[in-house]
């Protein structure tokens, strides 16, 4: 049976180890997939990182990676497996709308959703990491220089916005990733079989 789980939450509250260990767990019918992507148009999206671009420019490269990514996520599904996704569409309504807002561009997570939507296939199940911003931050102090979105005060306007997401969303799961990794891992495979994946 196929099924497309995505692991989402802020820098530094475990979801790509979590999602590793999930898709190894899961054995040869899982595919673990992330975004950025691979491809040349995720690589321009890492490059915008280090570059002053507009901040539309900057949401609308996640998003275009995305469009490219999403025929790959259901190529996989089509194929009956179960595609585990490190970060999707919910992190470019999260990540762009507090980054948007800080650039003086009001709030825009309803454009944001609306347009991710269209580009994306929804999940069966996302699950969202919750830590608090300052011990994320404890976490990825030794991956030196940190990125510009690796701040406490961005970082709690995202995950507030990810809580909106789930506000909306019965589809979000909310974890608490203030416990050791094999302590997620166990509740979200609990919580597929659960759900028969």
């Amino acid at each position: 049976m196929s099924g497309f789980v995505v692991i989402e939450g802020i820098d530094g509250c475990g979801k790509s180890t979590v999602a590793k260990t999930v898709a190894d767990r899961l054995g040869p019918r899982a595919v673990l997939t992330r975004e950025p992507t691979d491809s040349w148009i995720g690589r321009a999206v890492r490059k915008g990182d280090s570059e002053e671009v507009s901040p539309y420019l900057d949401a609308l490269l996640f998003m275009a990676d995305r469009a490219n990514h999403t025929p790959e996520i259901a190529n996989h599904l089509e194929s009956g497996k179960i595609v585990v996704c490190d970060r999707y569409y919910h992190s470019t309504v999260a990540y762009q709308t507090a980054y948007l807002r800080r650039k003086s561009q009001g709030d825009n997570f309803d454009w944001l959703l609306d347009a991710n939507i269209r580009i994306s296939i929804h999940p069966d199940v996302t699950f969202l990491l919750i830590v608090d911003p300052e011990e994320a931050l404890g976490r990825i102090g030794d991956r030196g220089e940190l990125s510009r979105f690796e701040r406490e005060d961005f970082l709690k306007e995202v995950q507030g916005n990810y809580l909106r997401l789930a506000e909306r969303d019965p589809t979000i799961v909310q974890v608490d990733s203030t416990r050791p990794p094999r302590e997620i891992v166990e509740e979200i495979l609990q919580a597929l079989n659960e759900r028969k994946f």
